[in-house]
């Protein structure tokens, strides 16, 4: 088996990207000093590299890259050496001009950014493991080297191609997916508007057409997309494997939704030797440590519950948001240490020292501009002073409360055209929906539809648009067995090629939720409807209602108004010894709460009213022991509940019943036993 965990580190991880190319080697030396002043412990290098590692066909530059690892070993830091793949040199582009990506207009892209590639292309192909052999047969036992780091973001920029390469390529993939083209015709509904192939021949990608396409044509070429990506990774993995055995290798992931839509990460994270993540606020005037928690816990969930790593943040403001405010003191260390509460093993930023030239000049660093005087740079070092302290961590677990089922596949068929409303979001709704079960303190693990979810009470099903036969019958049989699920409107639609499923909505879920729906009724925008609960109580909705009629659930809201009024929004089935609910419209932040509390009084989870609102409690355990975080997000002190005594880590003080949280702080208990 792989090494899962990075070579010679044996406490958390903590530093950033460094390119040392970016500045002369009179530099190196201070950059060296301060990293270890800071308490850096590993750097990802090499990332973007290519071209100065092969200056031109064939012939390698490795001397700067040597005495710049042999300097990092001498200072005591671990590598996360990367293959330079994402950024072909310009050479490479001017001898295959073929290699640059088209768009479904039929644009070719051109070089001067990053991540310009048509994977599908076999020179990139070639020149890629090319470049990685060189750099695995020369630095693959290099004593430096803690582990490698392919290429980088897959599908950021640029994930899908339309050239004639890929259109090659594609016929290939659907005849092994399909075995014939009769195959492909079917699952894909040909017959509708005359689309009928002959032969795979006759296919191509879904490039412009005069209006909307084929949607299951388009929702494969999704899936081929993402399966050409992750071809190349894998080919790349495994020369390393080959000639740097023992070494892990990875690829940092963006699995914070709303930064990267192209790429399944559940079939990623089998890949990969170690999941590592990208995470950068999303600075839109909501609660941006919400979103944090949400990619953390996704994150760990790709990973199968194991540690993870943080591989990218930010110490500050990013470059790359129409407004890109700075980070409040404190705030650094409180993302950092929430990432490592939900499953890091680590903190690690883009990047080491702030660069002065090209589009990401201002993007923060850990040595800033402005050098060593300034705010970040003392709270970098304070952070990897506070991780060193948490060392003990390292290996154990973050326990989960509930599961929430999200799946990539599913969100591309519902973001196709011609949907029934433009305003009903997935994403929106699982922002939502966890954002509901962070304020009742639960921990959320993410788990795909097929999962087994036998070990979590309490089941939440945001938008599943697209759900298979075999999944729902997984969900009969979790709420039979005495599971607590909670569905939202517009799941279990359609199957695995974006085909309806036979007979009424909502197609794989109609025996666990007990119901039908006659039809979607969309509001239109600024619409809303009331909703009146058994005792009379009101909450709004809006976006979305539905003419339920219920096959053996009881009606909990009704509908007050519009053109479903007097008829269920929200319905629970009881079923074996659970029960599945419904809700049949967009329910907003106090409906959400009204429902997750009465969920989750259904799957007996005791209520944490004695936590304060924005204040995390999450436990780590495992064979070095239970580690209770606690985050204050709020700017008032804080104080949580302590059953079992321990030690705090950050401060070295005990604590006992009630611990002390300051304003914007941390504290990280190890419980006593």
């Amino acid at each position: 088996m792989p090494e899962t965990t990075p070579r010679g580190l044996t406490g958390l991880a903590f530093g950033g990207d460094y390119n040392p190319e970016q500045w002369p080697e009179s530099v190196w030396d201070e950059d060296v000093r301060l990293m270890r002043e800071a308490g850096v412990t590993m750097v990802s290098a090499g990332i973007f590299s290519w071209a100065l590692l092969e200056p031109s066909p064939g012939v390698y530059d490795f001397g700067w890259l040597d005495r710049n690892l042999d300097l990092l070993h001498e200072g005591g830091i671990r590598v996360d050496l990367g293959t330079p793949t994402v950024v072909p040199p310009a050479w490479f582009y001017r001898a295959h001009p073929d290699a640059l990506p088209v768009t479904a207009d039929g644009v070719r892209l051109e070089f001067g950014s990053r991540g310009a590639i048509c994977h599908s292309n076999a020179d990139y192909r070639a020149a890629a493991a090319n470049i990685t052999t060189k750099l695995a047969e020369r630095y693959g036992d290099h004593p430096a080297l803690a582990m490698w780091h392919v290429h980088n973001e897959y599908g950021v920029p640029v994930s899908a191609c339309y050239c004639d390469s890929c259109a090659a390529h594609f016929r290939r993939w659907l005849a092994t997916a399909y075995g014939t083209v009769e195959a492909v015709n079917e699952a894909w509904g040909t017959a509708f508007w005359g689309q009928r192939y002959a032969s795979f021949e006759e296919i191509n990608p879904p490039r412009a057409a005069p209006t909307v396409g084929n949607p299951a044509q388009a929702l494969d070429y999704r899936r081929f997309a993402d399966a050409t990506m992750r071809e190349n990774f894998t080919a790349e993995r495994d020369i390393l494997h080959r000639l740097s055995p023992g070494v892990p290798v990875t690829t940092n992931f963006m699995t914070a939704l709303s930064q990267c839509d192209s790429v399944d990460y559940w079939a990623w994270g089998r890949e990969v030797d170690l999941v590592t993540n990208d995470h950068y606020l999303i600075t839109d005037g909501r609660r941006t440590h919400v979103n944090l928690a949400m990619a953390a816990d996704l994150t760990r969930s790709v990973a199968g519950g194991a540690p993870w790593l943080l591989l990218e943040h930010s110490t500050s403001g990013v470059n790359w948001q129409p407004r890109n405010p700075a980070k409040a003191p404190g705030q650094m260390a409180r993302n950092s240490l929430a990432h490592v509460a939900r499953g890091s093993e680590g903190a690690m930023f883009f990047q080491w020292r702030q660069s002065r030239r090209g589009a990401e000049k201002f993007h923060s660093a850990m040595l800033p501009h402005g050098g060593t005087g300034t705010r970040v740079f003392r709270e970098v070092t304070g952070l990897g002073a506070s991780l060193r302290s948490l060392a003990p961590v390292r290996g154990t677990r973050t326990e989960a409360d509930v599961a929430v089922l999200w799946d990539w596949q599913s969100w591309w068929a519902q973001n196709l055209d011609w949907r029934p409303s433009e305003d009903h979001d997935a994403r929106e709704r699982a922002d939502a929906w966890y954002e509901a079960l962070y304020d009742h303190h639960l921990t959320v693990d993410f788990a795909h539809p097929e999962a087994d979810l036998s070990r979590y009470p309490l089941v939440v099903v945001p938008a599943l648009y697209l759900m298979t036969e075999r999944a729902g019958d997984n969900l009969r049989q979790y709420v039979e067995n005495g599971g607590t699920l909670v569905v939202s409107y517009f799941s279990g639609i359609v199957d695995a090629h974006d085909a309806v499923h036979e007979g009424p909505y909502p197609g794989a879920l109609r025996d666990v939720l007990g119901l039908t729906v006659e039809e979607f009724s969309p509001l239109l925008q600024g619409e809303r409807v009331r909703l009146t609960g058994p005792d009379g109580t009101e909450t709004g909705a809006d976006v979305w209602t539905e003419f339920v009629v219920p096959r053996g659930a009881e009606t909990v809201w009704t509908y007050a108004d519009g053109l479903t009024e007097g008829r269920p929004a929200v319905t629970r089935h009881r079923l074996g010894e659970g029960a599945a609910w419904y809700v049949s419209t967009r329910l907003g932040a106090e409906g959400l709460a009204a429902l997750i509390g009465r969920a989750a009084e259904d799957a007996r989870i005791a209520p944490r009213a004695d936590l304060p609102r924005d204040v995390e409690v999450v436990r780590r355990t495992g064979e070095s022991g239970a580690f209770l975080f606690a985050i204050n997000h709020t700017a008032a002190d804080a104080e949580v509940p302590l059953d079992t005594p321990g030690t705090e880590l950050l401060t070295g003080e005990r604590a006992a019943g009630r611990l002390a949280v300051p304003a914007g702080a941390v504290r990280v208990v190890r419980l006593d036993g």
